[in-house]
């Protein structure tokens, strides 16, 4: 097996912190990360049109965006995206977003905990000065009861989505006194990444709080992979394909894994849809039909997925699963952990899901990390892992031989 290049520690944990231009406050020094569980450890990458990387962060009581024109060698300042601490959303699921819409602006969500019920509240902000500054963070929408593990994608044809779990629904059920398994899947669109228009609910009773999965089968037509509540109790996956921007079509199961749960695992999904319109769906399972990390396709928008295929046994701990489509291409990665070391594990295809490489070794690292993320630029495939030993590492991939 061949690892990949690691592309070198950058210095985005240890490096200084600089305040948005319209947020003049002084800032007590920030610590790259603590042992606190509370404490948000998560880095999310984009690239822009022009290669350079940036990279949000959640710590726990900030946003900060920095960039690189190195390919994650190098970073430049910290910037904070908010005036004041806030009280961060550091579900293992919720990490602030960040995107580069094709005018350049960034666009940044995050969450915070509003009380100590775990309700949430979602806010987006921009930058149009190539993140020196940030606009007043707003709410992403006017509903007061709870928002939380947002995800943000841009269509093919640079349109903001934002897709989170609502419980506006469960909200309003509590105080009829009826009762809402779960919570619910709410979504709206940003035509220039400056502001969100309405709300919209997909569908009622869906688990509150896990990681949404988002790929697009063309402009303005959304996908979501998402764990729903079925039949009261079963917490088990499906996607739900747009038939336009603002209708959802028909739920589909991805598997019948048979979760019987009345709680939140906290270990979401993800999906991407190849250049051939093929589904590629990868998830976590405690079911009483499988245990473990798995993976499916299914031909089209309207085809049943694939019997699901384990990606490691359960005894190492195999978790949090990321997709990437580029082309027909499908890179899939994953965690295990053998007890010492978590390793980051991949697979690539290049027929669009139906033969894939031997999983290899791409990274690995002795004490706490972030889920494992993949971003693309020219076709070029990257993991991103922020990992406590290692800091920040920008890892392009490659097959095993």
């Amino acid at each position: 097996m061949r690892r990949a290049l690691l592309l070198g520690v950058a210095a985005l944990l240890s490096g200084g912190v600089a305040v948005a231009q319209h947020q003049q406050h002084n800032m007590p020094a920030m610590t790259a990360f603590a042992a606190d569980a509370r404490e948000a450890f998560t880095a999310t990458p984009t690239f822009a049109a022009d290669g350079t990387l940036w990279v949000v962060r959640g710590t726990a009581d900030r946003v900060l965006v920095s960039r690189s024109a190195d390919f994650g060698k190098s970073f430049g300042p910290q910037v904070s995206v908010t005036a004041e601490p806030i009280n961060m959303d550091w579900g293992p699921d919720s990490r602030p977003q960040i995107l580069v819409t094709p005018s350049g602006r960034l666009v940044v969500t995050y969450a915070i905990f509003k009380d100590k019920q775990f309700n949430g509240r979602v806010f987006a902000t921009y930058s149009d000065d190539k993140g020196a500054s940030f606009a007043e963070p707003r709410s992403i929408t006017a509903d007061n009861s709870s928002q939380r593990f947002q995800q943000t994608a841009l269509d093919p044809d640079g349109r903001v989505f934002a897709a989170w779990i609502d419980k506006r629904g469960a909200a309003a059920a509590r105080a009829a006194g009826k009762p809402y398994p779960g919570a619910a899947l709410a979504f709206a669109w940003s035509s220039d990444g400056r502001s969100f228009g309405d709300t919209t609910v997909a569908f009622d009773n869906t688990c509150e709080c896990c990681r949404l999965g988002i790929a697009f089968a063309g402009p303005g037509r959304p996908a979501v992979l998402f764990r729903n509540v079925f039949g009261g109790t079963t917490r088990d996956h499906a996607v739900v394909t747009f038939k336009d921007a603002v209708t959802p079509g028909p739920l589909r199961r991805v598997s019948v894994d048979n979760w019987n749960i009345d709680a939140c695992p906290h270990h979401g999904p993800s999906l991407a849809i190849a250049a051939d319109g093929s589904y590629h769906a990868a998830w976590f399972t405690g079911g009483d039909a499988r245990q473990g990390v798995f993976y499916a396709r299914a031909d089209d928008a309207s085809s049943a997925f694939s019997e699901p295929r384990a990606l490691s046994a359960p005894d190492r701990q195999p978790a949090r699963p990321y997709l990437l489509a580029i082309g027909n291409t499908i890179h899939l990665v994953w965690k295990e952990f053998d007890g010492n070391r978590t390793r980051i594990l991949g697979q690539a295809s290049h027929d669009s899901g139906r033969s894939w490489s031997s999983a290899h070794s791409i990274a690995d690292t002795d004490d706490a990390s972030d889920h494992p993320l993949l971003i693309a630029y020219k076709d070029r495939a990257y993991l991103s892992w922020l990992t406590k030993t290692e800091g920040y590492r920008l890892i392009p991939l490659e097959d095993a031989p």
